[in-house]
């Protein structure tokens, strides 16, 4: 696991994420036009759906149908079991929004260092997991936001945090029909959920034509992204101060309590333990790839020194030397 940790965390994408945190803290005159960085982000945006759209199409509806729900449950429930937390902890709205995005979508890095965990030990698991990996990622961030417009239009001051049980009227909220239009209509959410049926309807054979763009290229504009993200972020890391030790107690919380979570959700669908383990470590990463990219337009108040940071300076390496063979123990015991 050491291995990976140390191979994943002097990747070019993180590397170049910390080069904006530097550039950024010296003063550099390094910028990014705001242009490209949103071009930057809906790339991203389209690639990731379309990647999981081909892959879902892989799979017969009879066989990936109750995991297929289960995921989307699970990935819109993670993100109100996040405020709640961040409401105890005194988080301002915004970025709790961020942290619940964030917290509730997933790492596709630590999916891969799970998959190779399993392949050292020799543990087997269901073929399909890779198509519910890419599931995952949208509901947390719909939810977020729709969680986010509700609370915009209460009566209560976002600032203050103060949303009542958690600041939501579901009879004055859920019934107004321009929450759900700038939930599913707002360009990040359409871009992501638009791509992903694109994906499902034109398969292998017809991603073939778009595939040196959207995937050959997608390591490239990832670092680019996450080094514009950095710069942000830079700008940004004296917000830390107002917060303290609150925030890593909830990086390391969060991928325990989700991800036994995720491994109950995974036994009672009927999951092997390899299965159920993916389901928790799913459940239990955190988003430094989708998440900010759909945060970056959407929730544009939420700061990205404390959603990027926590995920990828606290949980990310928290999981690949902990969170992993934990996770695994936590589903052997409970199945």
């Amino acid at each position: 696991m050491l291995d990976i940790f140390i191979q994943n965390i002097t990747s070019a994408v993180v590397l170049f994420f910390l080069l904006g945190i530097i550039a950024s803290i010296v003063k550099s005159d390094l910028t990014i036009p705001k242009p490209i960085s949103e071009g930057l982000s809906i790339y991203l945006l389209i690639a990731i759906g379309l990647k999981g759209g081909v892959e879902l199409a892989k799979y017969p509806l009879s066989t990936i149908i109750v995991p297929t729900i289960a995921t989307i449950l699970l990935g819109a429930s993670l993100p109100i079991i996040a405020m709640i937390f961040l409401k105890m902890l005194k988080i301002d709205l915004y970025n709790s929004i961020g942290l619940a995005a964030t917290y509730g979508s997933v790492s596709i890095v630590t999916y891969g260092a799970t998959i190779s965990f399993f392949d050292k030990q020799g543990i087997s698991y269901e073929g399909y997991m890779h198509a519910m990996v890419v599931i995952m990622e949208s509901p947390a961030i719909i939810t977020s936001i729709l969680l986010m417009k509700m609370l915009e239009k209460s009566s209560v001051a976002p600032s203050g945090m103060s949303y009542q049980t958690l600041g939501i009227t579901p009879t004055a909220s859920l019934l107004d029909k321009h929450i759900w239009k700038e939930t599913f209509f707002g360009k990040s959410v359409l871009l992501l959920l638009g791509s992903l049926l694109i994906g499902y309807v034109i398969q292998d054979e017809g991603f073939t034509m778009v595939k040196p763009l959207f995937s050959d290229l997608y390591g490239s504009v990832l670092a680019l992204f996450l080094l514009y993200m950095g710069l942000v972020a830079g700008e940004r890391l004296t917000e830390l101060k107002n917060y303290g030790a609150k925030l890593i107690v909830f990086a390391l919380m969060a991928p325990v309590v989700f991800g036994t979570i995720g491994v109950l959700v995974g036994n009672a669908i009927g999951l092997s333990v390899g299965g159920a383990t993916i389901f928790g470590v799913l459940a239990g990463s955190a988003s430094y790839i989708a998440a900010p990219a759909a945060l970056k337009t959407s929730v544009p108040k939420a700061n990205p020194s404390i959603y990027i940071g926590l995920a990828l300076g606290i949980t990310f390496p928290f999981n690949l030397a902990i969170g992993i063979p934990l996770i695994y123990k936590i589903a052997q015991l409970i199945q």
